[in-house]
């Protein structure tokens, strides 16, 4: 049997671990405070573009940018992850992400929406540093039977600041408007990094480059694509998250902005409506892999099976708020498909941080991530162009909850067929 049970039999219980390891419980919050920020900003960038330019596509625009900004910076992240020191790439992109985010408060008419757009750019560009090092760093701060249990509760803290950074962002950003949201979201960063500082490790996660040149980066790079393609099944477990962003996540964000501005309409351009749908999903993403946790543990049979599952109850999610019957009826529809993306965004994170080498984990995180970003562009754009045709924002949701049939029974073919191997753990 493979570690992944054997980790589960002595897994540590989430309070425990949080008392008891003060290097965990500094990045967690760390992580906490930064993503109630990030929220803040997203909520109060989305409502100013809708704002300014009452376009969907703009909409769109701006998401495809927050997704395809990580991809761009992707080749190098992970090199930066494996070989540099983590803590100290986690707190220079804290700082600069703070200062960044200022420059939002000086867009405020039609003609700067580009400044907003570059911002963003650059504001994502530095997360796509920051994420996969975080990700790398976690087995840096935690023990081997801690790793399951650190990855849910991480996964957890993104859930829960998605439901209270969404629902404080959105009445922030609809009441005392935008300006305090974009402050906020400065403020977190600094307080952020602040905890990270306080970090003590001494773990050694790598090799180091033998030559800081352009020519060794990309062999690096090119070493990380060859172990993902001599292992197959990593590689499609690092696609995962490429579903959720495709039809799960950013996709579907776009269509909850043009419910919130023109359907259900709570507060300034929907900001408070939109706030609400965005915190049922967060409960929905705390809620869905915590619970099915105490089910399937770390068990990799359980935890592949789980992920199957996520999709169809995500999809199912999607078809219940497609027919835009009534706004709570929208907000539930919103939780259950955070119970089925959530499951799947936390238990494939779980796969890759049990299966990676250490001395990979950093380039498979930053190109999982670029696979999560393309693919969130490319629905975030469709999805965008589709809201402002025939389809409307009815049809191109119904479209959308179809399609997540189809990575669910892809994997499960692929487990089907390969079930024998996580019975004897052969790969």
């Amino acid at each position: 049997m493979r570690t992944l049970q054997g980790a589960s039999r002595q897994s540590i219980g989430y309070r425990s671990l949080v008392r008891g390891n003060p290097n965990f419980r500094r990045l967690w919050f760390g992580q906490i405070i930064s993503q109630l920020g990030d929220w803040f900003n997203l909520i109060a960038a989305a409502t100013l573009v809708a704002m300014l330019t009452e376009s969907s596509l703009a909409v769109g625009t701006l998401f495809v940018i927050r997704l395809l900004a990580p991809i761009l910076v992707s080749p190098f992240a992970g090199i930066v992850a494996d070989h540099f020191n983590r803590k100290h790439t986690l707190i220079v992109c804290d700082i600069t992400r703070a200062i960044t985010v200022l420059g939002f408060l000086f867009i405020n008419e039609p003609e700067l929406v580009w400044l907003l757009y570059g911002l963003t750019l650059v504001q994502l560009g530095i997360s796509g540093f920051f994420l996969p090092t975080r990700s790398a760093m976690l087995p840096d701060v935690v023990s081997k039977h801690e790793l399951g249990t650190a990855n849910a509760l991480g996964s957890a803290a993104w859930s829960v600041m998605l439901a209270l950074g969404a629902a404080l962002g959105g009445f922030v950003s609809g009441t005392l408007g935008l300006t305090y949201a974009f402050l906020i979201d400065s403020l977190t960063f600094l307080l952020s990094a602040l905890l990270i500082a306080q970090i003590k490790t001494t773990a050694s996660h790598g090799l180091r480059l033998r030559r800081r040149t352009l020519g060794e980066g990309i062999r690096q790079y090119v070493e990380g694509w060859r172990f993902l393609v001599s292992r197959l099944d990593i590689l499609f477990i690092t696609f995962h998250k490429a579903a959720v962003g495709l039809l799960l996540g950013s996709s579907f964000d776009i269509v909850e902005v043009a419910a919130a501005e023109q359907i259900f309409v709570i507060g300034i351009g929907g900001g408070v409506s939109l706030g609400l749908l965005f915190s049922a999903e967060g409960i929905g993403t705390a809620m869905g892999p915590l619970t099915a946790r105490f089910v399937t543990g770390d068990r990799e049979r359980a935890l592949r099976r789980a992920i199957a599952a996520g999709y169809l109850l995500g999809g199912l999610g999607l078809a219940v708020f497609a027919p835009l019957s009534s706004f709570s009826i929208a907000v539930a529809a919103m939780f259950v498909r955070g119970v089925g993306s959530g499951t799947v965004w936390v238990f494939s994170t779980q796969l890759l941080l049990n299966l990676v080498p250490p001395e990979f984990r950093g380039r498979v995180f930053a190109m999982e991530m670029a696979f999560f970003s393309l693919a969130g562009a490319t629905g975030a754009g469709l999805a965008g162009a589709l809201l402002d045709s025939i389809l409307g924002i009815s049809g191109t949701a119904w479209l959308i909850a179809f399609l997540t049939l189809i990575p669910a029974g892809l994997w499960g073919a692929w487990n089907l067929k390969h079930l024998d191997a996580y019975e004897t753990g052969s790969d």
